[in-house]
Order: C-alpha cells, then sequence, then structure tokens
C-alpha cells in the first residue's frame, strides 16, 4: 500500500504539471470552482446529474434548510451507443418535460450540471469530454464541450429557458454537498459504478492553472485517479483477474485503477476467483453451475449481501448459491465464497484508502472531513471501517480525518455550485 500511494503521489504530481500533463495517466483536471459554500446559498436552482445508465432532473431550494423534488430518467441502451446528438436531444426533452409539470416556464433558473464523464475544463461552464466511460460510446462528444451540446439540444427544442451557470462532476458535487454543512470538507469520493476523487488545492502547486490570480488561491483538482496505472505503474499489484477484466472490457488498457475497486467490476472478479476455485476443485466438489460460467452474473451486490451474514450464519449466501444454481452447498462452501468475497472487497477498500491519504498528505491541515459518495461506499457493510483502518496506517503522524456519507452530492453539490457560482458573479 505504501508502494501504491508513492506511485500515486508522483502521478498526481505529473498530471498537474504543465510539461508532464501530456503523458500523465491522471490527468488531475482543474475544476474552476474554487470557493466552498458558506453555508448562507438561497435561491431556487435546477441540478441535471448524468452519470450512468439513469439520469436526474432536480429542482433544489437552499435556505435554512435543502428541499428537493426530482425525477429519474432511463438512458436507453441504443441512445448510450447511438450519436452524440441523441443523448443530448433526450437529455432537453426530458428537462422540457421536468420544467412543463412543475410548471416552471416562466422563471429563468441557474442550472449545475453534473457531467460524471472524464473532462478537461476550460472555466466554469466549459468542459470538454477528455473520453467515455461507464459503457457510454456517443460518436461526436469526444473532444467537444458538453454544455455546448445541450445548450445547443435545448436551442433545438425552443420551449425551455435555463441559465447553465456551472459544469462539474459528481466527486466535486459530492465535496461540495458535505462542504455545506461541514466548512472542513476539503474531498471528495466516489466508490460506486465507477470511482474518482477530488480535492482542494493550493494554486501555486496547480501548474496547469490559466485562470486568474486573485484570492482564493485555491481550486478543487479533479483527479480522474480511476485512470491511475493505465501506465503500467499498478501492474506489480495487479492479477491474472484484474488482466483478463481489463481484456474483455469496453476500454480495455483504460481505467485500471477503477478496475481493481468500483462497483462495475467487483462482482465479475468475485466471479472469476469462484470459477478458479471450483476448476482446481476447491470449491463446490469441482462442479461450476451454468450460470456462475456466465459473464456478469455475480453481481456485485452479492459481494455486500454475502458479507452482510452473521459470522457462522449464511442465509445471505446460500440463497444467492441458489440464484446461482448451487442448491446444496455445504457450510465449508459458503465459507469459502465469503472469503473470497472479503478478499475482494478488502483489497478495493485498501486501494481507495491508499488514494485518501495521498490526497490527505498533500493538503497537509490538522482535521480534514473527506465527502464519500457510491453504491459501494454506500452499501458494503464493511467498507467504510476498512479505508478508515488502512487511512489511519498510511497518513502522516498529526493528521485527523473523517469519512462522511454525502447526501445526493451529484444534485445538491450541483446545486450549490451554481449557488456559489452565482453568488461570486454578483460580487464582481
Amino acid at each position: 500500500m505504501k508502494e501504491v500511494c508513492a506511485c500515486l503521489q508522483e502521478e498526481i504530481s505529473k498530471g498537474l504539471g504543465k510539461e508532464s500533463n501530456p503523458e500523465a495517466a491522471i490527468k488531475c483536471f482543474p475544476t474552476y470552482v474554487r470557493e466552498l459554500p458558506n453555508g448562507k446559498e438561497n435561491g431556487r436552482f435546477l441540478a441535471l446529474d448524468l452519470g450512468g445508465t439513469n439520469f436526474r432532473v432536480l429542482l433544489i431550494e437552499l435556505g435554512d434548510k435543502c428541499t428537493m423534488d426530482s425525477r429519474i430518467y432511463a438512458v436507453p441502451q441504443p441512445i448510450m451507443v447511438g450519436p452524440g446528438t441523441g443523448l443530448f436531444d433526450h437529455i432537453a426533452e426530458c428537462l422540457a418535460s421536468f420544467i412543463k409539470e412543475r410548471d416552471l416556464g416562466c422563471e429563468l433558473l441557474p442550472l449545475g450540471f453534473t457531467f460524471s464523464f472524464p473532462c478537461k475544463q476550460e472555466g466554469l461552464t466549459k468542459a470538454r469530454l477528455a473520453c467515455w466511460t461507464k459503457g457510454f460510446r456517443c460518436e461526436g462528444v469526444e473532444g467537444r464541450d458538453v454544455v455546448e451540446l445541450l445548450k445547443q439540444a435545448i436551442a433545438r427544442r425552443g420551449d425551455v429557458k435555463i441559465k447553465i451557470c456551472a459544469v462539474l462532476n459528481d466527486t466535486t458535487g459530492t465535496l461540495m454537498s458535505c462542504a455545506w454543512k461541514n466548512h472542513n470538507c476539503r474531498v471528495g469520493l466516489i466508490v460506486g459504478t465507477g470511482t474518482n476523487a477530488c480535492y482542494m488545492e493550493k494554486l501555486e502547486k496547480v501548474e496547469l492553472w490559466d485562470g486568474d490570480q486573485e484570492e482564493p488561491h485555491q481550486v478543487i483538482v479533479n483527479t480522474e485517479w480511476g485512470a491511475f496505472g493505465d501506465n503500467g505503474c499498478l501492474d506489480f499489484v495487479r492479477t491474472e483477474y484484474d488482466n483478463t477484466i481489463d481484456r474483455e472490457s469496453v476500454n480495455p488498457g483504460k481505467q485500471l485503477f477503477e478496475k481493481m475497486i468500483s462497483g462495475m467490476y467487483m462482482g465479475e472478479i468475485a466471479r472469476q476467483v469462484l470459477v478458479r476455485l471450483v476448476s482446481d476443485g476447491l470449491l463446490f466438489d469441482g462442479f461450476a453451475s451454468d450460470i456462475l460460467l456466465e459473464k456478469g452474473a455475480f453481481f456485485t451486490k452479492y459481494i455486500s449481501e454475502i458479507e452482510s451474514d452473521k459470522p457462522d450464519d449464511f442465509n445471505n449466501c446460500r440463497a444467492i448459491l441458489e440464484e446461482l444454481g448451487f442448491n446444496s452447498a455445504t457450510d465449508g462452501d459458503c465459507a469459502n465464497v465469503r472469503h473470497a468475497c472479503e478478499c475482494v472487497s478488502r483489497r478495493a477498500a485498501h486501494l481507495a484508502a491508499a488514494g485518501v491519504a495521498v490526497l490527505l498528505n498533500r493538503i497537509s491541515e490538522e482535521s480534514v472531513t473527506v465527502a464519500v459518495d457510491g453504491s459501494v461506499y454506500r452499501f458494503h457493510p464493511h467498507f467504510h471501517s476498512l479505508m478508515v483502518e488502512q487511512i489511519s496506517h498510511l497518513i502522516k503522524p498529526g493528521i485527523k480525518f473523517d469519512l462522511m456519507l454525502s447526501e445526493d452530492g451529484s444534485g445538491r453539490g450541483a446545486a450549490l455550485v451554481a449557488a456559489v457560482a452565482s453568488r461570486t458573479a454578483a460580487k464582481r
């Protein structure tokens, strides 16, 4: 883990450097978000949150408390892999329908757009997609400004009035959402379908910074750490299972750190381990069911459910094994399946912890809160405690930290970035 930390530290420094950035695996994009919420933000804001197979439109009212009204819309598979115009037309159509249903047509509402894919930001409202992840492959979007594409789709309809104040990704939203309540928050972490982290960095350490040098001398940096290891520096901890996962993915050679940690891959790593154990005669008497042999058949949620069983109780494990075609698994089989799941989830938690420790050491403040969101962190019964234990071993003496579950960072966080941007614009 210490070697992973040293490696990541070096990669982040490369990512922030003007000369070294083009070769860096971790791109460390400055987000242009420089101020954190002060808790006094108020008003009504729209938020758009696209980061997977569903996206949400939210109406958020900030004041003494935060109220939210939202609706989830599906992104059908053909749209995920079709032309980019089709994706943005679909988003604009859902946005128009949300505004119409809530009778918001006459208000010009500020909107924060959470777009959770790797982007090079060129301003608070300008972000070029670097590459698609999470199964999206829409043509004509990579290298283009996603805010401009959304504006064009809205203009094609002609029935929606909004003011896009900010584009951000879910890590920045997560950080902002927690910072609204906890002013020590300096890191945002996602461990869900994918994984990524952002943190508040001093401007003098961000050679890439091309904005003004006025106060505050800081900016949130979106590390895009899912790509850590794409240059081979993590090969010393990668396994045969990781190599297979990568080879069979839609983006071979890319997002290698993410493929060892995130919910999109954890279940499949565990399935491959179980298949290997069966073929070695160490599980189920050497018998593999047809279902277990199917790629993707062992869901990541199974790991959380199996590890939620009490130590000598295998209720969840048995129910899952029956779904997978094993009707007569022994207690020994169940214990071994759980052990395999624990190995996969512990490694994921320890790698995520190593990443957080590097960020805490870079920030080097006495007390820092880490905002965390994502289904793996939220639903796995031991992920939080595994991370806390490992971070404690890896941070500099004297740093205190806590991990805070973010409440809807990609929604409320988007509204808060829009609110802070509106406040800053008004000051100027």
